[in-house]
């Protein structure tokens, strides 16, 4: 593969040298830190597994629809990242240094303020949301137990992902490396002592509530440790991005626009996957013909399809995570590129990460189908549950290449500033395709939790179909920011 030559002074060594190891150096520091992210909610998954039934399902049940409701209103704010990343990507490949500082401290700023707008509004919906996913009593339960801590860490995700953003689009991918695993590091250690409670340090067993507990600690060392890196001279003083010289609405503006349909993507992401989890949930209540009602002991039924759609959700999420956090270095590397005036070389770095995805994610979702019983054996102590996963967690797996391509291509057309696009694609997709076909093939045709994955498969294949014409059309390379 052809080294990229960068035509004009404005470049600089992020997007010099083969596009392929490029896109490898920004992308295994990133796929490292959001997999060590990823791994709170995995490590919850497990820890639920060592919980007495039917607490262990009932636990596991709510934590999927509890993240939906988290991600609702920490991830659509944390979308300011976007617009983060791409005009940092830009002023910084234009060797306009205070100015990519300046994207840093509005969009930090910004972050904060509307975080705690933004968990109030969390607090005061979430029991009508909830109600709304969950029908079984003790799982709503369980996710407001869960929900009544991490929801306090909505103001830290944001601020976490702005800092983010800032590093990724100057290239030191690395630096979320670090804060992501003193974070999560942290966080396994809370877990362990607030789940299952600690004598020796007089703390009683919390369940769920305490990896909530846990997962709201861990998030503001997190962005401490963002904040400390962001402290040092190397980039104080080169991007001053703490100065309060820098806040101006004429650049949190243009920021919002570029953030705010990614925003409104993630909202429709999240209210289509929590109509997904309900639609799971639902089979537990309907019992459709043929499947076997799983009872705990005492005659404690468990909510199978919904632990079920949990478990597959935890472990897809990994590949998931990887897969966006190779998409979001190739969004730094196409901005970056447009920033040099070169959208041939952005082309190229969207294409070559798309490949790379198809070699390294192609593999990865082989193995998770051969190797799901195993897996699944993990992730699960419940038979019934792991039976029921297993079908879906197989089709999901094969499906893995189609995952990579379209949310690689997604974060590309998002660094390239066309994230409307992008909003309207989620938006048709999920309220046409995703929850009417899930509803249909796994209540009215009665083909259970296998028909409600069905669902997601035909998602995916238009996804990464619909991403591939447009990145192939070219016309994002006139957008200007």
């Amino acid at each position: 593969m052809a080294a990229v030559t960068p035509p004009t002074a404005l470049s600089n060594a992020v997007t010099s040298g083969p596009p392929h190891k490029a896109v490898l150096r920004l992308a295994m520091p990133t796929v490292a830190a959001m997999l060590t992210q990823s791994i709170v909610n995995e490590v919850d998954i497990l820890f639920f597994a060592r919980l007495p039934c039917p607490e262990s399902s009932n636990a596991q049940a709510a934590l999927l629809p509890s993240l939906i409701v988290l991600w609702l209103f920490g991830g659509s704010l944390s979308a300011i990242s976007v617009g983060t990343q791409a005009f940092t990507a830009r002023r910084f490949a234009e060797k306009r240094d205070e100015d990519a500082g300046a994207v840093l401290a509005n969009a930090a700023f910004f972050a904060v303020v509307a975080g705690v707008v933004f968990s109030a509004i969390g607090y005061l919906t979430m029991p009508a949301i909830l109600g709304a996913i969950i029908k079984v009593p003790e799982a709503k339960e369980a996710a407001t137990k869960y929900l009544s801590w991490r929801l306090l860490g909505i103001t830290s995700m944001a601020a976490t992902f702005a800092f983010k953003a800032f590093f990724d689009g100057i290239g030191k991918t690395h630096v979320h490396l670090v804060s992501a695993v003193v974070m999560n590091a942290l966080n396994i250690v809370g877990c362990l002592i607030f789940i299952f409670g600690n004598e020796t340090l007089g703390i009683a067993k919390m369940g769920i509530a305490g990896a909530g507990l846990a997962g709201f600690l861990s998030t503001y060392v997190g962005l401490a440790i963002m904040i400390g890196y962001a402290l040092k001279a190397e980039y104080r003083t080169r991007f001053h991005p703490f100065s309060r010289k820098k806040l101006s609405a004429d650049l949190i503006g243009p920021i919002l626009r570029l953030s705010i349909p990614s925003g409104v993507a993630t909202i429709v992401v999240m209210t289509g996957f929590a109509l997904f989890a309900a639609i799971a949930g639902k089979l537990d209540q309907i019992h459709p013909i043929g499947e076997v009602s799983a009872l705990c002991p005492g005659g404690r039924a468990e909510p199978v399809n919904g632990a079920a759609t949990t478990v597959i959700v935890g472990v897809l999420k990994l590949t998931f995570t990887a897969c966006l956090a190779f998409g979001t270095s190739t969004a730094t590397l196409v901005a970056q590129s447009l920033g040099e005036r070169d959208p041939e070389k952005a082309e190229l770095f969207g294409w070559t990460s798309v490949k790379l995805g198809l070699v390294i994610f192609g593999t990865i979702g082989v193995l998770e189908a051969v190797f799901a019983p195993q897996i699944l054996g993990v992730a699960t102590h419940s038979d019934l549950v792991a039976r029921v996963a297993l079908g879906p967690m197989r089709l999901m797996g094969i499906s893995t290449v189609l995952i990579a391509t379209g949310m690689i291509l997604t974060q590309a057309l998002f660094g390239a500033g066309n994230s409307r696009f992008v909003m309207l694609v989620e938006l048709v997709l999920h309220f046409t395709c995703l929850v009417p076909l899930a509803w249909f093939l796994g209540v009215k045709l009665d083909l259970g939790l296998m028909g409600v994955w069905g669902a997601a498969v035909v998602y995916v294949v238009l996804l990464a179909g619909i991403m591939i014409w447009k990145f192939r059309s070219g016309d994002w390379k006139q957008i200007t920011v």
